[in-house]
């Protein structure tokens, strides 16, 4: 099998065109490497089956030319983080619905299958816990330019589903919870690679808001998983799936669970949001997904406990550190 990766130089990108290589599958991989980076496919260059594009998936002609040599679309590709987001509401969404758009309209000319990465950030500010794919979704008011990221996927979501009915191109969304691990970075905002960076350098650990707000950490390796999965799944087309762990933490409590495990002794420092953002930004107090669907699906469920996700964040921070 031949996959084509948006957003392959990013970090589920990579990983899953690791692990698709290994398996023996071939990987085309795009990127603009606007969040995306060559490190993170440095050691896949020159490894039979891969290849690799610098351009941008809002290039139709490019888009078209690779998802003609594949079978199958990763569509990975978007704006992430909370920082980018919050800062730039006009890329957010010009990149996640144009993206998602150029992607499905060149795989309709073959009607090839296309996986879409969406997010839990389109629950919005729902209070009905655990997340199920059926719950309505509650997004905050077009003032508040938080709220741009959550909508612009959603449209993504209603656009892949409307491609198949409309135009039949097999899709399969997935609503992915906060993917952490190796590689990751915290240049955006992603609040466990931050952690462990302050940890590591002594430097006060930045909790936003009172620390009370809760989150479910899902490692990059189970992601992959559930997509390798989800593409091979017939049953998975046309569905809309949760992808993530379900072992909830608030955020003070991770940033207590970090400071343990890199033995540092950084103080926890509380961050007002109004000190961290522009105004109005407004932030969920917890998510959790259901993920029932998900493993009745593909008999598969993220596992990986929270002990070893930040294992293995703090184990690569360390490789990097000691690299530089």
């Amino acid at each position: 099998m031949k996959v084509f990766i948006t957003g392959g130089a990013g970090f589920i990108g990579s990983h899953l065109a690791e692990r698709l290589l290994d398996r023996g599958d071939r990987v085309l991989v795009l990127d603009d490497l606007s969040t995306g980076t060559m490190d993170n496919i440095q050691h896949l260059i020159g490894r039979p089956g891969f290849e690799y594009r610098i351009g941008s998936a809002l290039d139709l002609p490019l888009v078209t030319e690779c998802v003609d040599r594949c079978d199958v679309t990763v569509h990975l590709a978007a704006a992430v983080g909370v920082r980018l987001i919050v800062e730039r509401p006009v890329h957010t969404i010009e990149t996640n619905v144009g993206c998602t758009e150029t992607v499905l309209d060149a795989a309709a000319k073959k009607q090839k299958l296309v996986f879409v990465a969406s997010t839990s950030e389109v629950y919005g500010k729902s209070g009905k816990i655990p997340f199920s794919e059926e719950d309505d979704l509650q997004l905050g008011p077009t003032s508040h330019s938080r709220w741009a990221y959550a909508c612009s996927k959603a449209l993504d979501e209603w656009l892949a589903l409307a491609y198949l009915r409309e135009k039949k191109v097999p899709v399969v969304v997935a609503r992915f919870f906060n993917t952490v691990g190796p590689r990751q970075t915290g240049r955006y905002g992603m609040v466990l690679p931050n952690f462990v960076s302050q940890a590591l350098a002594g430097e006060p650990i930045t909790v936003f808001g009172t620390g009370t707000q809760s989150r479910c950490f899902g490692h990059v390796f189970d992601a992959v998983e559930a997509i390798l999965r989800l593409i091979a799944a017939p049953a998975a087309v046309g569905q809309v799936v949760n992808v993530g762990n379900d072992e909830e933490v608030t955020i003070l409590g991770l940033a207590e669970r970090v400071r343990e495990a890199t033995g540092s002794t950084s103080e926890i420092r509380l961050v007002p949001y109004s000190e961290a953002y522009p105004e109005g930004f407004e932030d969920m107090h917890r998510r959790v997904p259901d993920v029932r669907k998900l493993e009745r699906m593909i008999g598969f469920r993220p596992r990986t406990p929270l002990t070893q996700i930040i294992a293995d964040v703090v184990a690569d921070q360390r490789a990097r550190l000691a690299a530089r």
